[in-house]
């Protein structure tokens, strides 16, 4: 049984930047049909596009995830 989570957050930090999923297709080389599948989770991006989708956004590629349940514990603990 799959269950469709959310993995990543490049759809919450491209608001965060005030940028597009075309902008972001557009500096990816993607299409932006792919692009929007990544923002909806329906699908995810290799690791190797992650790392490129982080420099081109300038962030950490850690805020490109959703965080596992230890990592928001010790988030809520700091």
């Amino acid at each position: 049984m799959a269950t469709n989570k959310n993995i990543n957050r490049i759809k919450v930090v491209l608001v965060e930047k005030k940028k597009t999923n075309k902008w972001l297709a557009d500096q990816i080389g993607k299409d932006q049909a792919t692009v929007s599948k990544w923002c909806t989770n329906t699908t995810q991006p290799t690791l190797e596009t992650l790392v490129e989708t982080a420099r081109i956004l300038e962030v950490d590629i850690r805020e490109l995830l959703v965080p596992t349940d230890n990592q928001k514990i010790m988030m809520t603990i700091l």
